[in-house]
Formats: C-alpha cells, sequence, structure tokens
C-alpha cells in the first residue's frame, strides 16, 4: 500500500519492484554512457596544395646540382658519377615531373639551407593548409583545444606546435606537443596522441600537423646509401581536425576505429636500419642500410598479426588460426610431421585483408615498396593506385603520404557511409603503424583537394607502365647474362 497526496492506494509489491528495477536500469544507462570512452572523429583534413612554382622536374636534379658545381660561394661540390647516381634513381622510383620542391632551391646552391629557411618551408607548407582546413570546416583556432605537430628532422625552439599557436593566436590554455624524430610513420603516432588526449577530455578539439622538412635534410656527401632520401623527399604538409564532441557525429567525415603500433627499436637489427648520421667526411644525412626491406617485413607482419583479430572477418581468423597451429605442430616434429605437405604449411597463410577494408592508404616510400604491399596482399592495381598517384604527384612526403592517398581516394574514388579505409605507415625506429577510419557519410570531395585538381591519371599509368616496361626488360636481359655465364663456370670447375 503506498501514500499519495493523503490518500491510500493499495498497489500490488510486484509494481514497487518493477519501477525500481526501471529507475536503477536507467541511471545505470545514464551512468555508463556518461563514463563511456567518446567517439573520435576526424573532421576533416587538408594536405599541401603547391604553386606552379615548385614544380620540380626530374631532370632538374642534374641541372641543380651542376648550377652548385658552378657556384664559387657553394660549400661543397657533387661529384659527377654521383649526380648520374641519382639520375639514374630518380627514373626508376616512381616520381613524376610536378613534385614539389622549395623555388629557392631551384637556384643551385644545395647548401643554402638554414634555421630561417626552413621555418619558411613549415610556414608555406603546413600554417597555410592548416588555414585552409578552417576555413573549409568553418572553426575557429581558437576552439583548439590541443595542437600536435611532428616533423623528424627539424625540431626548432620554440616548437613547431608553439608556431602554430602563434600564427592563429590561440588562448594560453591550448596544450602544445612536437613529436620529433620519429619518421615516416609519425604521422599515426600523431593520430594515436590525439586520440588518447580527446578520450580523456570528451568534447575537444585536436589539430594534428604532419610535416618533414626537406631543404634542411639535404646530404652533400657521396655515400649512395646517404644519396637516395636527396631523389625521393619533396615538400609536404598535412592537417587534420580531431574532435570528441558529439555534435560532430553527423558531419565528421570519418570515425576512428583503430590505431595499431608496433615498435621494434629493442631489435638493434631494426633500429639501425634507417638513422640520421655522419658519413666518413663527416656530412650529416639519412642512411639507410640494406636491412631495411627484411625488417620492414617482419614489422609489416607483426602489425598485421596485431591488428588481423580486431578487424577481420571469422573466416580469416578460423584460416590463419589453422595456419598457425599446423606450422607449429609440423615445427615441433608432432603426429603431424612428414604426413602433411610441405608445401601445405611451408608459409604462414596471409589473411586477405581486402574483407577488412575497402580502401588502402599505403606509405609512398618508393616504387618498390608499393610493388611489395601490393605483391603481398595481393591488392589490385585500382587499390594501390592512390598510393602510386601520391608517390608520382608529390614524391616521398614521409608522414604525411597517408593523407595525401585519402585525399586521391575522396577526389578521384569517393568513399561510402560505413566504409572502412586502412591507413599503413612506417619507418625509422623500425616503427609499423596503422590507423582504421570508418566513414562517418558518404565522401566525395575533388573540390575540398585542390592538391589533386588537375591530375591527369591516365598520363600517370602510361608512364609507370612504360617504366615497367623497362624494367622487366632489364630485369629479362640481365637473367639472359647469367644464363650465358653458367656453362663456361661448369667447365671451369
Amino acid at each position: 500500500m503506498a501514500n499519495i497526496g493523503g490518500m491510500q492506494i493499495d498497489w500490488p509489491e510486484p509494481v514497487w519492484c518493477y519501477a525500481a528495477a526501471l529507475l536503477a536500469a536507467c541511471l545505470l544507462a545514464v551512468y555508463c554512457w556518461a563514463k563511456a570512452k567518446p567517439t573520435l572523429y576526424v573532421v576533416d583534413f587538408s594536405v599541401f596544395d603547391p604553386l606552379d612554382s615548385w614544380k620540380f622536374p626530374k631532370a632538374m636534379i642534374r641541372k641543380v646540382a651542376e648550377a652548385n658545381n658552378s657556384n664559387p660561394h657553394a660549400e661543397r661540390h657533387v661529384a659527377p658519377e654521383h649526380i648520374d647516381f641519382m639520375c639514374r634513381l630518380a627514373e626508376r622510383t616512381g616520381l613524376g615531373d610536378e613534385t614539389p620542391v622549395l623555388p629557392e632551391t631551384h637556384l643551385g646552391d644545395i647548401t643554402m639551407a638554414g634555421t630561417a629557411l626552413a621555418r619558411s618551408e613549415f610556414s608555406r607548407t603546413c600554417i597555410t593548409t592548416a588555414e585552409a582546413l578552417f576555413n573549409k570546416t568553418g572553426i575557429r583556432p581558437q576552439e583548439v583545444n590541443f595542437v600536435i605537430t611532428n616533423c623528424s628532422l627539424f625540431n626548432p625552439v620554440p616548437s613547431l606546435s608553439a608556431a602554430v599557436i602563434n600564427h592563429f593566436k590561440m588562448g594560453h590554455r591550448t596544450r602544445g606537443f612536437a613529436l620529433g624524430g620519429m619518421g615516416c610513420s609519425a604521422g599515426v603516432i600523431a593520430l594515436g596522441l590525439a586520440q588518447d588526449l580527446l578520450q580523456a577530455h570528451p568534447g575537444s578539439l585536436a589539430l594534428v600537423i604532419s610535416h618533414e622538412n626537406i631543404c634542411n635534410a639535404t646530404y652533400t656527401g657521396c655515400d649512395p646509401s646517404m644519396l637516395i632520401s636527396n631523389v625521393l623527399f619533396r615538400c609536404n604538409g598535412a592537417a587534420v581536425l580531431l574532435s570528441s564532441k558529439r555534435h560532430h557525429a553527423r558531419s565528421a567525415k570519418y570515425c576512428i576505429q583503430h590505431i595499431v603500433c608496433t615498435h621494434m627499436a629493442a631489435d638493434d637489427e631494426a633500429y639501425g636500419c634507417v638513422q640520421l648520421t655522419e658519413d666518413d667526411a663527416r656530412i650529416t644525412g639519412i642512411k639507410l642500410k640494406q636491412e631495411l626491406v627484411p625488417v620492414a617485413e617482419r614489422a609489416l607482419r607483426q602489425n598485421m598479426q596485431d591488428l588481423g583479430p580486431l578487424v577481420l572477418p571469422a573466416i580469416e581468423k578460423l584460416k590463419f588460426a589453422a595456419s598457425y597451429v599446423l606450422r607449429r605442430l609440423v615445427k615441433s616434429g608432432g603426429v603431424l610431421a612428414g604426413v602433411l605437405p610441405g608445401g601445405l604449411v611451408e608459409r604462414q597463410y596471409i589473411p586477405d585483408f581486402k574483407k577488412a577494408f575497402d580502401f588502402f592508404c599505403i606509405h609512398t616510400g618508393g616504387r618498390g615498396v608499393i610493388d611489395a604491399l601490393e605483391k603481398h596482399m595481393r591488392l589490385s592495381r585500382k587499390q594501390v593506385e592512390p598510393s602510386r598517384a601520391a608517390l608520382y604527384r608529390f614524391g616521398n612526403v614521409s608522414s604525411t603520404s597517408v593523407w595525401y592517398d585519402l585525399a586521391f581516394i575522396e577526389a578521384f574514388q569517393g568513399v561510402a557511409a560505413g566504409q572502412r579505409v586502412w591507413q599503413l605507415a612506417f619507418g625509422s625506429g623500425f616503427k609499423f603503424n596503422s590507423s582504421v577510419l570508418v566513414a562517418n557519410r558518404h565522401i566525395a570531395d575533388a573540390a575540398g583537394h585542390p592538391a589533386w585538381r588537375g591530375f591527369d591519371r591516365q598520363a600517370m599509368w602510361q608512364a609507370l607502365d612504360t617504366l615497367e616496361a623497362a624494367a622487366a626488360a632489364a630485369r629479362a636481359a640481365k637473367a639472359a647474362r647469367l644464363k650465358q655465364q653458367q656453362p663456361s663456370s661448369c667447365v671451369a670447375q
């Protein structure tokens, strides 16, 4: 019996129990909703759109080097054989003739770089890109709570994140983070840091600016393993606006589903395969060692093993698990050893990640890197087109490359709501990092990415097919020469 307003009402006891249970359930739901980690949204992003004056045809490599050699004020000269090496490499890398380089470096003095020019490069590539991002989102810079920058080779004082806060006159409570020395995978690391900060501070905004400074990274020595970076890397910048505000659930382009990072620095071989070091003449540059390729393959396998359980369909997980168990049993000399055919367990089953993802944004480390991942993951020509196009049009743009890839996808292919994007970034350390983005809505945004305006996909494929045909002919000629040498060597024995 209940007393309501002085009236005695005889309610059955179960009704009170149900009401209490319903109230408790509602309170629990509200508590869980309040305590749940907020969804992280990629509101939008922009990539650096270079002016025509930045375009650097491959033939300019020789012209700049020779102009430097004829400059009486140049600190160092480039040997003719090293100029030839860089020119041959440039023709084989998959770069086009419109990749961006600072106009000042076209003048011929390759040793003119300094802190002032490096700051200017950051401002002209990244600050302008962030301004474009704020303009198209309508979000004011003063609303941003966190600023994260990543740049491996240029880490001035004050920091690059402080430079961003200063330029946009953000509030004194804006927190800045500057990541340095973390290589070509640092863009995803910065994304992961933003994710952690926004989950710890719901209802906040973060600006991530990824960059690699090129003018201060030019190597002027004669070590071939350190000249490669001169040929591949180009000016770049990417700005990404992230939010943990619930009202961005409809307007944001993507939500971040997973970030999986693999760090192999505990392994000496992996740690030393890419390093900023000095050559015998004490000239600083990035050294790429022969161990880089096998190290990258190991890092990829480990990252795929960590990511697979989170994204793969059940059938692919079962195939991988069965392959793993069979290989362990055979290697341990179990009852199945000698019974199963060797080919069945010779190699670990590679899951079909095409069943988990709709788009692939592969770091544009070079034509060989993209070729290897295309073969390893059995990707189609269309699936690797964003990475090949980014390499061809912009060169190796380091940690920003996964955003140039995604900008290409939005501009030329389009993303449907619910489709998943896999960003694969890897670099020194050695690190292999993955981010998984899920489209929040239909996205077809050619106008939002002027960097890709006017890009001729057909011309790119014609150039790359010609390059591949020449490479195939060279491989065939080399194989024929080796075959001709075999009989004479046998007779000699």
